[in-house]
């Protein structure tokens, strides 16, 4: 618990937003729908949190409880509240992924990734670091993925008071460019 409150104070911003992102994903799933939105690459994601339902069958020999999963039954709306802004993150993360993996192949380099691990040839190196920081700068410069968000939610669910988006920080993104430990 401590680290998470030293993590708040110093990072201001990026809890608002976490914060903000839970507060819509409680707003979407009070509707008895999983949250759901689309990439930046136009991929759409939709959460498959549901209630579960439980039986046992009893035998002479044992008892086995069974679980039921299928989209019949209601969402998990404390699930659907938690999983989203991880979920959310690691989609815009693979987004940034793949983005960096088609400017690689564009100019003829290898890549290969796993979750937040980037690799190409040794000799490759500095090409890959300066691609994957000039496709986040791109990728955060040509839209706002948080009003993109709003926006969309907003399409699917009219009736619903969402929150106002959260206040931004100060980082300028160019200065990724020049961040040496912007991708360890």
């Amino acid at each position: 618990r401590l680290t998470l409150d030293a993590i708040g104070e110093l990072f201001t911003e990026a809890r608002g937003i976490m914060d903000w992102l839970a507060r819509v994903a409680r707003a979407a799933a009070k509707q008895g729908q999983p949250v759901s939105w689309v990439t930046p690459l136009g991929l759409p994601v939709s959460q498959p949190y549901r209630d579960v339902k439980r039986f046992t069958v009893h035998t002479m020999l044992q008892s086995v409880t069974l679980v039921r999963q299928n989209t019949d039954l209601p969402v998990h709306k404390a699930r659907q509240r938690s999983a989203f802004p991880p979920n959310f993150v690691h989609s815009l993360d693979s987004a940034h992924m793949m983005l960096t993996a088609l400017e690689m192949e564009s100019r003829g380099l290898s890549f290969a990734a796993v979750h937040d691990s980037f690799w190409t040839h040794a000799a490759d190196v500095d090409v890959m670091n300066e691609v994957l920081r000039d496709r986040f700068v791109h990728l955060y410069k040509t839209r706002d993925v948080l009003e993109d968000l709003r926006d969309s939610l907003l399409r699917r669910f009219p009736d619903v008071d969402f929150p106002e988006l959260p206040p931004r920080g100060t980082l300028n993104l160019d200065d990724v460019r020049d961040s040496t430990y912007f991708f360890a």
